[in-house]
């Protein structure tokens, strides 16, 4: 994000390209993104050894129906990307409406996803499960996020932030291409569930 940001500063556009510089190419306000850093201190999340993360995220996606797609040696190729962590319950680490630039993969524990309405009643949409993906959509369209992630249980994460993602791009993009790739699916999935449970409403 520092390089979007003194590339604006400089007068020149940012690479729209680039997952770290496409909030500044949108015209959102550099203060106001929530950066993984920011939100960690905010919460006391506490560091979790990158060895202990990368042996959680491998058991987990191997097992899954898409991410199972990158392969053993592949997801651990993703260790030096990511940074994990362990959060107590009780923690927001994603406020609805806020821009953030990462998402979040539930390694352990439990996380409730709420969305607040109009009219002030907050809604319990989802409890994430070990495995989940929170916070993808954001990361990969720079857009406001849905909803509240609020650990109800002591959660280990591990988190890719747009910086990572582009370092990704640039030393390993086969790597980042099969991980956009099947974001994009799991993503174009949830979004097939949720059209399909609007039109059963529509039409008991």
């Amino acid at each position: 994000m520092k390089e979007g940001i003194e590339r604006t500063q400089r007068g020149e556009r940012p690479d729209p390209l680039l997952f770290s510089s496409a909030f500044d190419d949108l015209g959102v306000d550099p203060s106001m993104l929530v950066a993984w850093s920011a939100r960690a201190e905010a919460i006391g999340a506490k560091p979790l050894p990158a060895q202990d993360g990368t042996a959680l995220l491998r058991s987990l996606w191997s097992r899954d129906k898409y991410m199972g797609r990158l392969g053993v040696a592949a997801i651990g190729r993703l260790e030096r990307f990511f940074d994990f962590a362990m959060v107590a319950a009780g923690r927001n680490i994603i406020e609805q409406e806020e821009h953030g630039n990462f998402m979040i993969v539930l390694l352990s524990g439990s996380i409730a996803v709420d969305r607040r309405q109009p009219w002030g009643e907050q809604m319990r949409m989802a409890e994430a499960r070990p495995g989940d993906i929170l916070g993808e959509m954001s990361l990969l369209d720079s857009g406001m996020r849905f909803a509240h992630r609020t650990t109800l249980t002591h959660c280990e994460i591990g988190v890719l932030d747009a910086e990572a993602l582009d370092g990704m791009m640039a030393s390993d993009p086969e790597l980042a291409a099969s991980l956009i790739a099947l974001l994009a699916r799991r993503l174009s999935l949830r979004l097939r569930i949720v059209g399909a449970r609007v039109s059963d409403r529509q039409h008991p």
